[in-house]
């Protein structure tokens, strides 16, 4: 499984961005997928997690409320819809997929995408 994320960017506080994780496995609808996101000289943190079937979603303390994971299995895609978003949420945001449970750890999940860059000014 191939992930590719996209949509980041440059936002001031307050705004919102949509971030798209696209994969070409063909196996894409069973997976869980998650977002983590990772700053400068830190660990990759958990943001948020989907089941396969989309119908359980689980989010970090720090972003619920302002942050919303969907997923589309038709076209292969996960979102990360990002609202009201604060400096401290600059990071560099990846995709990942698989893993039998729901997992908030990075090894938990079997194949991770590249990166894409977000960036929020004060």
């Amino acid at each position: 499984v191939q992930l590719q994320a996209s949509g980041g960017g440059l936002v001031q506080a307050g705004g919102s961005l949509r971030l798209s994780c696209a994969s070409s496995g063909r196996t894409f609808s069973a997976y869980n997928l998650a977002w983590f996101r990772q700053a400068p000289g830190k660990e990759h943190d958990f943001v948020a997690a989907i089941t396969w079937s989309g119908g359980y979603t689980d989010y970090a303390d720090s972003v619920k409320g302002r942050f919303t994971i969907s997923r589309e299995n038709a076209k292969n895609t996960v979102y990360l819809q990002m609202d009201s978003l604060k400096p401290g949420d600059s990071a560099v945001y990846y995709c990942a997929a698989g893993g039998t449970s729901l997992g908030r750890h990075w090894l938990d999940y079997n194949y991770k995408g590249q990166g894409t860059l977000v960036t929020v000014s004060s």
